[in-house]
């Protein structure tokens, strides 16, 4: 019980200093980043970097990339577990833009952020609008290039869990033919939903072989959905995470 009051202590410090870090980059950057692109890229990478490192030494999370980290103009679809997936991501890619929902435009710093870095918002309420609105912001003339990323079941999902690939995804690798990168993780293992607490371990992002362009959109899906899933099953099993007995809560 001491040691995970102390983890817990650990834990809510380095989130207060997560989110001062957060408005001290943003404040920082703005002359530069609401003028220049560059600038934008350049305070995400130096905040989620930094968040890295202090998750190292101040709660014992490591985190570790595999696989080739792509460039160009590709389509990124990621499993979504916690904030760390965002966090490590961005750390990584040199001109990432995600797909987002609409609400957190009004989150301070990070909605404004994310339009300085050509982040798409979409409205999920109705579902056949928001496609259409999606499809038609990526393919815009006058879009922002770099590395999409799109989180193919729509929200977070704790691990262990199921919820469904969307059908969004599948739409985007058609009408944008681009090729499209897997990414599998098990961040969730050691970074809940909705508690304080942060778990020490090795925390991982993993770049899957592409997906070239060319599937009908059911057999992308369908290939999609089962890297995906099954590496990240692997990911969290290495992580000593049983996936067949998943943990209950939130």
């Amino acid at each position: 019980m001491i040691g995970v009051a102390v983890q817990w202590i650990r834990s809510l410090l380095f989130c207060t200093q997560m989110y001062l870090a957060l408005a001290l980059v943003a404040v920082a950057f703005a002359p530069w980043a609401a003028f220049d692109r560059r600038g934008a890229r350049m305070a995400a990478m130096v905040y989620c970097r930094w968040v890295r490192w202090t998750a190292d030494w101040m709660v014992g999370l490591k985190s570790e990339i595999r696989g080739d980290v792509p460039s160009g103009e590709v389509l990124v679809a990621s499993k979504h577990q916690s904030f760390f997936d965002v966090i490590i991501l961005v750390s990584v890619l040199k001109q990432p833009k995600f797909i987002y929902k609409s609400v957190l435009k009004y989150v301070p710093f990070v909605g404004l952020y994310a339009r300085w870095l050509g982040c798409i918002s979409v409205n999920r309420g109705r579902r056949g609008e928001a496609i259409r609105n999606m499809v038609a912001a990526v393919t815009a003339s006058d879009v922002v290039r770099g590395q999409l990323v799109i989180y193919p079941q729509g929200t977070r999902v704790k691990p262990g869990a199921h919820a469904p690939f969307k059908v969004g995804i599948a739409v985007l690798y058609t009408a944008t033919a681009q090729t499209c990168v897997p990414v599998a993780t098990n961040v969730g293992v050691f970074w809940p939903r909705l508690t304080v607490l942060r778990k020490p371990g090795l925390a991982v992002i993993e770049f899957l072989p592409p997906i070239v362009p060319g599937l009908d959109k059911n057999a992308f899906l369908k290939q999609l959905e089962d890297v995906v899933e099954t590496q990240s099953n692997r990911l969290m099993a290495e992580a000593g995470f049983d996936v067949e007995r998943p943990e209950t809560g939130p």
